[in-house]
């Protein structure tokens, strides 16, 4: 099983501006305490892809996990979406897709995208403001997040509904744009194999290390010390000694960075029975859903 010897959680962000407050980068060693990366700081999401293309240059040691889908249903309906002759066949022209339409937004943002007249019509955007082709009930979900609800591993919702919290849509929509733009210099599981050596990237969603480490189901986030602390425990990770930030979007990238150490090494999670080379390559997969 590959070996990595260091760890990185990125909660992502598609919230609108220059420096979303929801972007939060930890990482890990092999040993040790999770620990923000450069604590204190504001980051951009183009931050977020320099540092990216720093790991490429360098060719470090390092499995990055997002926090975000990087496909949307495909096999459901035959495509990504229906009735628009310029949808994409597979998960990197849908990125580039999205990238070009949103060429004018700043700061990785996706609003253009969503305006667009064809890509709108697949969209819930507001409680009156539902696209023609909009599925209803929770929208069109991917096989993986079709598996993990029935088998209630988590509980994830379709990127095509814009609407409540949980939405996943723009932040999914934003990481498209940086993957584009990241340019297949690190190989993204499963779209690529992982390599044998350098950085690799997963997609991942934090609330299956909230829930591996034990905590209750409507008690994901954490915000105090304590909590965390006896969360961490669960993957053998002692706590920070220092915390500069204590929302939950920090918590849940300490978290989840401690929570891929230790998931890396259970070969079964990369290798799901449902996960064929078709959806490999056109939805991808959550790591850590079974």
């Amino acid at each position: 099983m590959r070996r990595f010897s260091r760890f990185a959680c990125i909660d992502w962000s598609g919230a609108v501006g220059a420096f979303p407050p929801g972007l939060a980068l930890a990482h890990i060693d092999q040993q040790g305490a999770p620990q923000l990366i450069d604590a204190g700081r504001k980051w951009s999401r183009q931050d977020v892809l320099d540092w990216l293309l720093g790991l490429a240059v360098a060719g470090e040691d390092i499995l990055v996990g997002l926090d975000l889908s990087l496909g949307f249903p495909f096999h459901d309906k035959g495509g990504f979406f229906p009735e628009w002759d310029e949808s994409p066949a597979d998960a990197r022209q849908l990125w580039k897709l999205v990238d070009d339409i949103c060429a004018d937004d700043r700061h990785l943002a996706a609003s253009s995208f969503l305006t667009h007249p064809q890509a709108r019509r697949h969209f819930r955007h507001g409680k009156d403001d539902i696209g023609d082709l909009f599925e209803g009930g929770i929208g069109r979900l991917r096989t993986v997040e079709r598996h993990q609800r029935a088998t209630r591993q988590a509980n994830s919702w379709s990127c095509f509904n814009l609407v409540g919290a949980g939405q996943v849509g723009k932040s999914s929509l934003t990481g498209m744009r940086m993957m584009h733009r990241l340019g297949g210099r690190i190989p993204v599981w499963p779209f690529d194999p992982l390599p044998e050596h350098g950085p690799a990237i997963i997609e991942i969603y934090t609330t299956m290390a909230a829930r591996a480490a034990g905590l209750p189901l409507n008690t994901s986030k954490i915000r105090d010390a304590q909590t965390l602390a006896r969360a961490l425990s669960a993957f053998e990770a002692a706590a920070p000694a220092r915390l500069h930030r204590l929302d939950d979007h920090a918590t849940d990238a300490l978290l989840t960075a401690a929570w891929m150490r230790s998931a890396s090494q259970n070969a079964a999670l990369w290798f799901p029975e449902l996960l064929t080379p078709e959806i490999a390559q056109t939805e991808g997969w959550t790591f850590g859903v079974l």
